[in-house]
Order: structure tokens, then sequence, then C-alpha cells
């Protein structure tokens, strides 16, 4: 490889949220990587430090062409540059569209087991929160749309937070099943709203699809959410993109973006994006290559060390989602347990909502002796379970 991804990078007394913890502990949580980010990337921001002045700073041109231009030409989909919204974050965004684009008491459906955040921004905006259930036999995934489609046709219900790429479960949704999904929402009259933050973390050889390509009725009734934070380890610059292709949806969400405070860039926000679109496919495709080996690693220990462990399916994100219902069915008892007495911290399957007890999220973005030292913790972690269970 021509980058680096095995040197470990001491992460602690930073600021770090992710590493916020005890010393002897080893945080394998929150989404976020223990990789420097593309040095692209760093001699971005390094020459924009040497300018020296970090006055307001607006939306440049050249942040429309890197996003239009990666769309385009990574995941064959041509963006018009007046879709465009700038936005300080996805979770951001995500809440004020829900505020802007529904009303108290209305209905927001999700596909649970699904990313903590989505219920915050539904219940802390005084919405209702909707799930439907994910179908989950022999370790893969898959939507009920029998259960979907009368969940849709509730008159309260008024929006659909999609996840796609699928966080936790790592499920890249296909094109069909995207139309399906479309024609549903469009039919009842209910906006989706498109986190597609993971899309860049695709396994090699696999690809996403994005939701507003798949046909007309998904372009016009979407509201999707982009950004280079999760792919280019970017999260704390606040950097992030709404596209909105319907002209009157768009007036809507930038009123709401522009009311709420979330759509004007820090100093570094637009030169770190420019330069991971423009510069960082290389590296990129590296990093894909090297969390590929990190989850066949984590699979073939467990399946050698821990079988009663299922590792699920995954085809997209630096995340597994652990299926321990055989060791206990109460995850946050186990996650406390293995954290406790090995100071591996994983995440309670239980935070993401209906059919997440019984299993741990682990993130393997991280060096292969960090994988290494986490997976013994585990092993210990599992085994003095069983014998404090027996």
């Amino acid at each position: 490889m021509s980058y680096d991804f095995d040197t470990p990078v001491d992460r602690r007394d930073t600021g770090s949220y992710k590493w916020d913890v005890e010393q002897r502990e080893l945080p394998l949580w929150v989404a976020d990587m223990d990789f420097r980010t593309a040095p692209s990337v760093l001699d971005a921001l390094m020459k924009r430090v040497e300018h020296g002045i970090f006055g307001y700073s607006s939306v440049t041109d050249d942040w429309y062409d890197a996003y239009r231009g990666w769309w385009k030409n990574r995941h064959s989909f041509e963006m018009s540059r007046e879709w465009l919204i700038f936005s300080t974050g996805v979770v951001p965004a995500i809440s004020s569209i829900v505020r802007k684009l529904t009303t108290p008491a209305e209905k927001v459906l999700i596909q649970s087991p699904v990313y903590n955040i989505f219920y915050n921004s539904i219940l802390n905006n005084g919405r209702q929160v909707l799930e439907s259930p994910l179908v989950y036999d022999e370790g893969e995934y898959s939507i009920d749309f029998d259960d979907l489609e009368a969940k849709l046709s509730d008159p309260q219900t008024k929006m659909m937070i999609l996840c796609n790429p699928h966080n936790p479960v790592g499920k890249i949704w296909d094109r069909e099943t995207l139309r399906r999904i479309g024609e549903l929402c469009f039919n009842n009259g209910v906006i989706v709203l498109s986190d597609e933050i993971h899309c860049d973390l695709c396994d090699p050889g696999r690809e996403y699809v994005p939701f507003a390509s798949v046909s007309l009725e998904c372009r016009i009734n979407s509201v999707t959410c982009l950004s280079p934070s999760k792919a280019f380890n970017l999260a704390g610059l606040h950097t992030a993109a709404v596209v909105v292709p319907d002209e009157q949806l768009r007036n809507r969400v930038n009123r709401g973006l522009n009311t709420d405070e979330v759509a004007e860039p820090g100093a570094f926000a637009a030169t770190a994006a420019v330069s991971a679109f423009t510069e960082g496919e290389k590296w990129l495709d590296e990093l894909r290559a090297y969390l590929l080996q990190n989850k066949a690693q984590v699979r073939a220990f467990i399946a050698d060390a821990l079988p009663e462990i299922k590792v699920t399916a995954s085809e997209a994100t630096y995340l597994l989602w652990l299926d321990c219902r055989k060791i206990s069915p109460d995850s946050g008892f186990l996650q406390s347990h293995i954290r406790k007495s090995t100071g591996l911290y994983l995440t309670d399957g239980a935070e993401y909502g209906r059919g997440g007890e019984g299993f741990l999220r682990m993130n393997v973005s991280c060096p292969v002796s960090t994988l290494e030292d986490a997976l013994g913790r585990l092993e210990v972690g599992v085994n003095s379970f069983d014998a404090h269970r027996a």
C-alpha cells in the first residue's frame, strides 16, 4: 500500500470524544476512524492554516464542482449545482429538515435497528417515531414491504428517514429495493430523507445507489444528506451537503437550514471537502481495501474462537454488527461486562431500537495491531461472561 494505515496514532488527551475513556480502555464504539485523513487533505488544510486569517467563510465554486464531479465519476449520478446546499453536518441537517418538513406529533418512519441519533432528531422535535423493523434471517437483513406499506399509508406518516448504506447492519440497498421504497413514499405523500453519509465506505467491488438517481419519483420526493466526514475522517470539521432536486422542496429546506444557522461553513469546511473529493480517491480506495481485511480478520477470529457469535453480513461501512444472542439476550449486560472486565468498549445494540437487542456494534476502522488487541479482549470478555453465567 502507498499509505500507512498500520501505525497507531495516540488520540488520548486530544479532546477526542471517542477516546475520552479510562487509560486501560480500548474504544471501538463511536463511528470515527483511528487513521489520519488523506495526505492531500492535510496538505490543503496546512496551506489554509498558513494563510493565517480565519474570518467568516463562503461556500466556494470549487465546493460545488467537487461534489458534482465526485458523484458523477464515482457514483454515476449527475447533480445540478442548484440542488446543493451546504450544511455544518448531516445530523444538524436531519434535525432541521424534520422540523421544517413535518409538524409536531406527525410520524417519521425509520427502519430499526438503525442509527440511534435518528430517534433523537425525531423525538427532540416533538414528532413520533414510527418503526418498521427490518427482517433478520440467517445473518441477513431485508425489508418487510407489507409492514412498510401499511405504515407509510398512515395519514400521520409524513417522512421516512432512509439509511443508505444502512448503519449499523452494513446493508447496501439495491436499485429495485430503493425504487419500491420511492414508489410507496411518493404514492402516500411521504417525503424521503436519505442519509447517505457512509456511501463512500462500500467494500471494494461494491457500490451504492444514490436514492435520488433511481427514478423521477425518488428524485422529486427526496432530500439527501452527504458528507466526506465518514470516509475521510473529518467529522470534527463540520462539513456536509444537502441535495434537493425539487425546487419547491429545496426552498423549504434551505429556509430551514438558514433559520437554524447550520448553513454557513467554517474556515476549513470547504477546503477539506474539495481536497477529499478531488485528490483523495487513491487514498480512499486503499482505505477500503484495508477495512475489508480488518472485517475478514474479525470474521475469521470469531468463527474460530467465539463461534456462539454470528457476524452479520455486511457490504459497507467500517462497522460490524455482532449477533450475540446465543450468549445473552441482554446485550447491555454483555457490553457492560466486556468493558468492565477487559476495557474493550463496544456499543450495545439496544441503542439502535427494535431488533437491536442481543447485538453489539464494533468499529474496525483502526490499525491491525489495535484490532488484534480488541479481539483478544473480546475473547477474554465473552469467556469470562460464560463462566460468570455458569
